[in-house]
Formats: C-alpha cells, sequence, structure tokens
C-alpha cells in the first residue's frame, strides 16, 4: 500500500541534519564501518549511560551474536515472550538454542514473572524480556528470577527508546539489551541494531564475534560479518542526536489519537503499570472488545485499506507461526497472547500526521468495526 494518498503506517522522521549527514559519508573515502559507526556507539552508550554500545548489521544478529557471547547454543533453553514485535526472538532458534515461550500480563502485554518462573529448567540459560510497544516490562521481579536462578537476563528494547521504569531508561535492565533501528521504530537507520551492555568481557567478545575479519590468524570463534556501516551510523548518529525532539513529535500524535479515540463508547485509556515513569509507544494499538474475533479484527483491517488507511495486526504470536510447531507449540498454549491478539489493531503512527488525519483514521476504524457487526466499543 504505497500510494500517494495513503495513510501509511510509518513514515520515518528524517531532516535535512541526516541528510546531510549521509551525503558527508557517501562523497568521504570510507562508507563502511568506520570512525562514524564508532562515534554512533559512543552516542548511544551514552544517551543510556551504558559503558559499551556494539553497532551491528539487525536486531535478530544482535541477540544471535548475545546468545553465542554467552556461550549458549545447542540443548540450552531461553524463556521468551510469543507476543508483539518478535523478530529478533527468531535467533534463539538460529543459534540452535530451544525457545521457551510463556505467556504475557494481560494488562501490560508484556512477559509475566510469575509465568518465567514456572518455565524455568535444568537446561534454561536465559531469560528474553521485552518492552511491549514501548511499555516497560516488570523488571525488578524478573531480575530477582534471574540472579535467584544464576541466569543471564536478556533486555529486547526494540520497541521501547525512551520509556522508562522507575526512573530508569529501558535498555538498562537486561545484562546485555538489544536495539533494532528498522522501520517503523523512532529510531530508524534503514535495517541496523546496537546491543547495549556494562559487562566489557562480553563487549570485546561481541565485536570479535560481530567483525567481518581481515588477515587475522587466530580467532576464538569464527566471526559473522555483521558490523553497521559508517553509511548506516550517519543516519544513526543524528537519529539518537535528535531523539528528544522525535519522541516529542511521535507524543503529539499520541495526544490528538487519544483525543480523537474519545468518540468511542465505553473507551479505556491506555494501560500504565504504577511503576512506568516515561511511555513511548512503538506503534498506536486499539485492543478490539471481547466480542470481536480474529476474523473480525481482519476484517476491519481490509475495510480500513479501501479507505487508504494502513493498519494491521500488531501481532502474530510466535507459537502459533508454522516454524515452531517443530517444539511442540499449537495455537491454545497461551490464553491471555492469543486473547489479546486476535484483537490488537496497529494504526499509522509518526510524527508526520494531522490532526486531521488522526480524526479520518479514528472514524474509519469506528465504521468498520460498526460493519464487521460486532459492534464498535474498541479499547485503547
Amino acid at each position: 500500500m504505497n500510494g500517494e494518498n495513503t495513510i501509511l503506517l510509518s513514515d520515518p522522521d528524517i531532516s535535512q541534519a541526516e541528510l546531510d549527514a549521509v551525503s558527508a559519508v557517501l562523497t568521504s573515502p570510507h562508507i563502511s564501518a568506520g570512525r562514524v559507526t564508532e562515534k554512533f556507539e559512543q552516542a548511544f552508550a551514552a544517551y543510556l549511560g551504558r559503558a559499551h554500545a556494539i553497532a551491528i548489521a539487525s536486531g535478530t544478529i544482535g541477540l544471535m551474536l548475545s546468545l553465542k557471547a554467552y556461550g549458549i547454543g545447542a540443548s540450552d533453553e531461553v524463556i521468551a515472550s510469543p507476543y508483539s514485535w518478535h523478530q529478533i526472538a527468531h535467533a534463539i532458534a538460529l543459534v540452535g538454542a530451544r525457545p521457551v515461550f510463556a505467556d504475557i500480563d494481560y494488562w501490560t502485554g508484556t512477559i509475566a514473572p510469575e509465568k518465567v518462573a514456572e518455565k524455568i529448567t535444568n537446561r534454561t540459560r536465559a531469560i528474553l524480556a521485552g518492552n511491549t510497544n514501548g511499555h516497560p516490562a516488570q523488571w525488578d521481579p524478573l531480575r530477582e528470577i534471574a540472579e535467584h536462578r544464576r541466569i543471564v537476563l536478556l533486555e529486547d528494547s526494540t520497541e521501547s527508546i525512551g520509556s522508562e521504569y522507575r526512573g530508569q531508561r529501558v535498555g538498562t535492565f537486561g545484562d546485555c539489551a538489544i536495539f533494532d533501528f528498522s522501520q517503523p521504530f523512532p529510531t530508524v537507520c534503514g535495517e541496523a541494531g546496537m546491543i547495549v551492555t556494562d559487562d566489557s568481557a562480553l563487549a570485546s567478545t561481541l565485536r570479535q564475534l560481530r567483525t567481518r575479519g581481515g588477515d587475522e590468524v587466530f580467532v576464538a570463534a569464527p566471526p559473522l560479518q555483521a558490523p553497521m556501516s559508517d553509511l548506516t551510523a550517519a543516519l544513526g548518529l543524528v537519529q539518537i542526536e535528535r531523539i528528544e525532539s522525535i519522541l516529542a513529535r511521535r507524543k503529539r500524535v499520541e495526544e490528538w489519537y487519544n483525543l480523537a479515540m474519545q468518540s468511542f463508547e465505553g473507551i479505556k485509556p491506555p494501560y500504565l503499570a504504577p511503576e512506568v515513569t516515561e511511555h513511548n509507544w512503538f506503534v498506536y494499538v486499539v485492543h478490539l472488545g471481547t466480542r470481536f474475533t480474529r476474523s473480525s479484527r481482519d476484517a476491519i483491517i481490509d475495510d480500513m485499506r479501501t479507505e487508504r488507511v494502513e493498519a494491521k495486526a500488531f501481532c502474530s504470536p510466535l507459537h502459533q507461526q508454522g516454524f515452531y510447531a517443530c517444539y511442540g507449540y499449537r495455537r491454545g498454549a497461551f490464553f491471555v497472547t492469543e486473547k489479546v491478539a486476535d484483537r490488537a489493531i496497529a494504526l499509522p503512527f509518526h510524527c508526520h500526521l494531522s490532526p486531521e488525519q488522526i480524526g479520518f483514521i479514528v472514524k474509519s476504524t469506528k465504521d468498520a468495526s460498526i460493519n464487521v457487526g460486532a459492534g464498535s466499543a474498541i479499547y485503547l
């Protein structure tokens, strides 16, 4: 859906500063990984207050390298959520480990600590917890579980840059955390990611695993050609310098949405746990009432497409995807995940939207929900 008059789900916040930065690299003698990438790493680490940032080609590769750096692979288990933007979780299977899914908390959409605790076995090596749609996970109980069971706590912060849990920015809770800079995230570099950690030894191992190699004779493990180029880093460096402005512009759009959504009968405001001191939504998600079904959700999305509004199902849970059947997962395995995912719709969310466009999106959503015959109650 790329028509000129279509209201797109995602539209990157790119200013003249990004264009100038990319142009400067293009006219330089070096566009592969180099000084600009190093500057981006330094700036990103400083933004989060972490000791090390390692730029990589994607979030999925970032988790792969992290798992390898911790020696996690065949016969090991990693607990993860089946819900939300879960592309990096594929890395668990890609390194040969077994993904063990745990259900989510109904209100936050993040992995439920009590469900995590039930899944731990003597093969569990790590917990991968994400800040779903910008809402921080329950980091205090997750950290308590990880320390008690002496396993690694990995943080998926792909959806949540700028959000805070008890006054502390996401990306600072895991032994290492992974970010992704592809669309529709607020910070966009095309395709790229970042791993952050305070562990100097881990950071060194990650850099060795990331390198594309050269004339080295001795290597601890075969490296993966997965660095970020200076061309990509030029975008990222400007984006992280502009991050507060980018997030503020998205907050304004969120406020317009919240105001327009009051036209729905029985509307609920977005849930925020008491310990969340700042939130920045990844996408603007509405949750259909329980009388809606997955097929009626899809019908609403189709109706909106005819109105030239790009909307999508927020999540296709991992345990329902064909590949994961080899681990014995089927629909029906995670009640809360399926209940939420079947009725969640992501609406266009980016800084280029106007109040008029948002009003049209909300009206189209409301009309489409009535058209499917299930009524119009939608919950944020």
